[in-house]
């Protein structure tokens, strides 16, 4: 079975003060765009640098998660550390998602190069860090979602089959 998890990142949403809204986009998204069965690994936590490197590692070390996506922690306040937890437990970086993602994101409004959005390596498992404003998350993953499928392919990951009216992605003819 594939497992994908996603994280919703914020310190007011995990205390119950705003419903988890990014994090349900992120699922919603994930339906409309894999024709592959999978299973969600799910969590809301606050923004502490221990408690999202703790939650990454567990949902791709020991739930063999092949991709995890994360909502929220990726501006410029002092409490956005989701990039930092990320660099963290990956052994490589991916800066081309974050490039992607903000020059999309740069269509809709100049604050966009305010984001640190970054994706990551760890073993087996590919960390994408997505904003948290929904129609935003919508925005950057479909930007970013077309490799996606591809780079899991490339470090040993399940084969996903995506829906092809939802969403194009490339994989190189061999």
């Amino acid at each position: 079975m594939i497992k994908i998890g996603v994280i919703n990142i914020s310190d007011r949403a995990s205390a119950g003060i705003y419903e988890d809204i990014p994090g349900k986009a992120v699922v919603e998204l994930l339906n409309e765009y894999i024709q592959s069965s999978f299973e969600v690994s799910y969590a809301v936590i606050p923004d502490e640098q221990e408690q999202i490197e703790d939650c990454l590692c567990k949902m791709i070390d020991l739930e063999n998660c092949c991709l995890v996506v994360t909502t929220g922690g990726t501006g410029p306040s002092p409490r956005d550390i989701t990039p930092e937890a990320t660099e963290a437990v990956c052994s490589k970086m991916m800066p081309g998602f974050g490039e992607l993602m903000r020059s999309v994101s740069l269509q809709y409004v100049p604050t966009a190069i305010l984001s640190r959005q970054t994706a990551g390596i760890r073993g087996k498992g590919l960390i994408v860090n997505l904003p948290g404003k929904p129609k935003a998350i919508r925005q950057c993953l479909e930007a970013v979602f077309p490799a996606i499928p591809y780079c899991i392919d490339l470090i040993g990951g399940p084969f996903i089959e995506c829906k092809e009216e939802n969403m194009k992605v490339f994989r190189p003819k061999v």
